[in-house]
């Protein structure tokens, strides 16, 4: 800032008088020596081009220029001030421009590279995205799937494979697939070696896989919604074998279900499942197990059979039905004893002989005949009508975990191992000659 200076009024003659009229300012000339010419000052502060400051950016800078026809006027007492020089304003733009001027050459450059690494990586990046999500679309629409599936391409850089229509690796990851009679919660796969059929980098029509490795996830979390209606739990038991516990409503009744299903690999595409041990309890009193065999149908527990001992009334109406007694296999005279004295009849029934012959009878059998007599033992003929219904491939239906994947158009796609882990059932998948788009 220009530091203010007084200025000495110069006395005029004493027959001078002021003219209205006249210019303040006209005063007498000042001695040239006294103040500086405004157009001297001016090419001053314009200093020297652009081209003069480019050509001498590396010289010092100078001092403050001195005051154009020496320093200005003083009163007496005053104190003397810096000299005023006219502000230089390219001083700060020079400066930056001897900060850049003195890198080395090699620096230079290494920034330009890195620049031009960072647009390149930029522009990569976005046509991996946008291959990535015309994949995904490609597929969705192709497989009919409900939701697009995660597509991930690898390799680097992508537009010299691109270039050459192929692709290092591309992994897949499908959500949700639809399997018969259950959902694959999750099929990936991973191929390698892809060679792209395109008529350029734009226009790509398809793709030929020579080898895809992959997983398939069955989900306990799904079985369990899908096919047990939130009421049957599927958990892992071992390498092979599936536990399913729950309720199954028949008849309006909330029966026990237990069963047990080994999981097994049918053939190169499908997975089978085998069922074991599927019973059905009704309270305490008896166990439905479906099937034709001697051991299956509905029988008495043990504790309901024990029970008929102190059940007078029961024992005795179960006895009266000859063709029950038949199915007891126990002779008619020890029967008959039996009916005309108490005593025999608690003998009779209270015996090991004739609690293990009463869990044999299949009341289903019983039922058709004498529905009166199930009733009187606590059986409801509503829900033995739906239990002769339920028969074993109808139960093994709801309760199987089998699937088979598409057959691919081109190529083969084969299931390897199977095992049953904490979340669910996991298949490994190879494929071989694929194909897709035209």
């Amino acid at each position: 800032m220009r530091t203010p200076h007084r200025m000495t009024a110069h006395p005029l003659p004493a027959d001078h008088h002021p003219n209205p009229y006249d210019h303040p300012y006209d005063l007498p000339d000042d001695p040239p020596d006294r103040y500086p010419n405004p157009y001297d000052e001016l090419g001053t502060l314009g200093g020297a081009g652009p081209l003069e400051d480019f050509l001498h950016e590396d010289e010092p800078e100078a001092g403050p220029e001195p005051w154009p026809g020496g320093p200005p006027h003083q009163e007496p007492g005053e104190e003397p001030g810096e000299a005023w020089a006219p502000p230089n304003h390219r001083r700060g733009s020079r400066r930056r421009r001897r900060h850049l001027a003195g890198l080395p050459f090699a620096m230079k450059a290494a920034v330009l590279a890195v620049t031009l690494a960072a647009f390149l990586t930029l522009a990569d990046r976005w046509a991996l995205l946008y291959a990535e999500h015309q994949a995904s679309q490609t597929l969705k629409d192709q497989l009919h799937l409900t939701a697009a599936p995660e597509v991930e391409i690898g390799g680097f850089p992508f537009l010299t494979q691109l270039a050459d229509d192929r692709l290092d690796s591309v992994r897949v990851t499908v959500p949700d697939v639809a399997a018969d009679r259950v959902s694959l919660a999750k099929v990936s796969a991973t191929a390698t070696r892809v060679r792209l059929d395109s008529d350029g980098p734009t226009d790509v029509h398809g793709a030929r896989i020579p080898e895809l490795h992959g997983e398939v996830l069955l989900s306990f979390d799904d079985l369990n919604r899908e096919l047990g209606s939130s009421q049957v739990t599927f958990t892992g038991h071992g390498r092979d074998q599936v536990r399913a516990r729950g309720t199954l409503p028949v008849a309006g009744h909330d029966l026990r279900l237990r069963a047990d299903a080994r999981i097994r690999r049918d053939g190169t595409r499908g997975i089978s499942t085998r069922i074991d041990g599927m019973r059905l309890d009704i309270g305490d009193l008896a166990t439905y197990r479906p099937g034709a065999r001697a051991s299956e149908g509905l029988h008495l527990t043990p504790r309901s059979a024990a029970r008929l001992g102190s059940q007078t009334a029961r024992a005795r109406e179960l006895l009266s039905v000859p063709s029950v007694v038949r199915r007891l296999g126990i002779p008619d005279r020890v029967v008959r004893e039996a009916l005309r004295d108490d005593t025999e009849l608690a003998s009779l029934t209270g015996s090991p002989a004739f609690v293990h012959q009463a869990m044999r009878l299949n009341l289903l059998d019983v039922a058709t005949a004498h529905p009166e007599l199930l009733k009187r033992l606590g059986l409801d003929p509503a829900l033995l009508d739906g239990l002769s219904r339920l028969t074993r491939p109808v139960l093994v239906d709801q309760l199987s975990l089998g699937f088979r994947l598409p057959h691919p158009a081109d190529g083969r796609i084969r299931l390897r191992d199977v095992r049953v882990e904490r979340d669910g059932i996991r298949v490994d998948v190879t494929g071989t000659g694929l194909s897709v788009g035209r």
